[in-house]
């Protein structure tokens, strides 16, 4: 595509030269638009990545405040990244558009009503002890859903967070906060993992798993001093001085443990947050007092399945159960991640099936479940209809919000199907407890090393 910079404009931002580079490598072919959700759904060019890219285009090369036009169709955008799976000429799209929403974050005045939720979001989702208080309010409020979804303007979206909201929550864990967990045998390796801000409140189960799953095979776990929140979430909002904030302490405090004891890797078990992790380097290249540290993090980050994939696992129980694999757009088009989780699960006996369409997002996308509830609304009965072919009995999956989108998608068709994260289940392969949801949906515990047969330690109801 060709462009029209100024040398002098480029010199005036530094982040142009780098969305000047990715404009100039889209060549219109237009293969991003069989892959995309809003495409698919809507129809519409703009609503396309192509289309997306000339509106950018458009407003940086011309030094444009964003327009009502802009605003729109780059909100509709779910950085879902399936257009850089596609793409045949590498356009970095995730750049681009992050530049793109930092930029009409600074140039373009929102509503009220749209102002002051985005606010409310970040100011409470990035913060654990925040979140669980909203989370129990909104529990409460869950039965009035209906009535508020009647107000005008906001209704919608309050409609769309209540029906989210978890119907119970799980007691805080005894495994969150500072602290180092030792090996049960000789240690190996020795690792930090993410704790995150969303996924310990929802379910601390997942990060429980995975510190019992990773200590049983001689890797140390540290959750660091001072480390939070990612910042991808009001990253993706384009609060890019807030998300830089969010980064920075998360470095600080990763870079203590790699000066002090030393890792051998930064473990992530949030898809989502490991996209923006790995990208630390890009998002600090301009900062010189923290490029280099910024890159230094990203290179040591890992997607938990992909730093399982270098130990050898023991597997002590036979589970040969059938398992539904959804791959979070964050993992298969974000980190490139396609086949490893499968593996895994293959590996640890469990009967993988696949999602038909499983490129397409299932909605989720960080906070877009509630910025555009209507759209999102749409993903996911699609997703949940493309997984329900499957029959499934149980879905894994390695993101918390794709766990809460899918969740809510088969209690809106009555279903209990229970949606657990990859490392649960590798957990309770390798010695660890049944997780709670199985339980729940009367799935059979397998004693340590007893060969039953699938059909032993399925619905006890059947």
């Amino acid at each position: 595509m060709q462009t029209n910079f100024t040398p002098e404009h480029l010199a005036s931002d530094p982040r142009l030269p780098a969305s000047e580079k990715i404009l100039r490598t889209c060549v219109h072919c237009g293969f991003c638009t069989a892959t995309c959700p809003t495409y698919l759904l809507l129809g519409d060019e703009l609503d396309s990545p192509r289309g997306r890219i000339y509106l950018i285009k458009d407003m940086l090369e011309n030094g444009k405040p964003a327009t009502e036009q802009v605003v729109k169709h780059v909100d509709r955008c779910l950085s879902c990244l399936s257009c850089m799976t596609t793409c045949p000429s590498g356009v970095h799209y995730m750049h681009l558009v992050d530049h793109a929403r930092a930029h009409i974050e600074e140039t373009y005045q929102r509503s009220w009503h749209d102002e002051a939720l985005r606010r409310v979001l970040a100011a409470i989702l990035p913060y654990p002890g925040r979140f669980r208080a909203a989370m129990l309010a909104a529990m409460l409020g869950k039965p009035f859903g209906s009535l508020l979804g009647l107000l005008p303007q906001v209704g919608g979206r309050l409609k769309a967070m209540l029906a989210l909201a978890p119907a119970r929550l799980p007691a805080r864990s005894t495994m969150e906060g500072p602290q180092v967990f030792p090996v049960t045998a000789v240690r190996r390796k020795r690792v930090a993992l993410l704790s995150g801000c969303a996924q310990p409140v929802l379910d601390p189960a997942i990060n429980e798993a995975t510190i019992r799953l990773l200590t049983r095979h001689g890797v140390e776990v540290v959750l660091p001093k001072g480390e939070g929140c990612c910042g991808a979430l009001v990253h993706h909002m384009g609060r890019e001085q807030d998300s830089h904030v969010f980064a920075r302490r998360n470095i600080d405090a990763w870079m203590a443990e790699v000066d002090g004891e030393g890792l051998d890797a930064i473990l992530i078990t949030a898809s989502g947050c490991g996209t923006t992790i790995k990208d630390y380097g890009f998002m600090f290249r301009n900062e010189p007092a923290y490029a280099e540290k910024a890159a230094t993090i990203s290179s040591l980050a890992k997607d938990v399945t992909e730093f399982l994939e270098t130990l050898e696992l023991r597997h002590v129980r036979e589970v040969a159960l059938p398992v539904t694999y959804h791959s979070a757009c964050s993992m298969q088009h974000g980190q490139q991640l396609k086949d490893g989780p499968k593996r895994l699960l293959s590996g640890a006996g469990f009967k993988v099936k696949e999602v038909p369409e499983g490129h397409i997002c299932c909605g989720s996308a960080g906070v877009y479940n509630i910025l555009q509830p209507e759209i999102a609304g749409q993903l996911r009965e699609r997703k949940i209809g493309h997984i329900e072919k499957t029959k499934p009995q149980i879905v894994a999956t390695g993101n918390i919000g794709c766990m809460t989108q899918l969740a809510k998608g088969f209690a809106d068709r009555g279903a209990t199907t229970p949606v657990v994260h990859t490392a649960e289940l590798l957990d309770w392969a390798t010695g660890g407890p049944l997780p709670e949801k199985l339980a729940r949906a009367g799935i059979k515990d397998a004693p340590l090393g007893d060969p039953r047969q699938q059909k032993d330690m399925l619905f006890a109801a059947e």
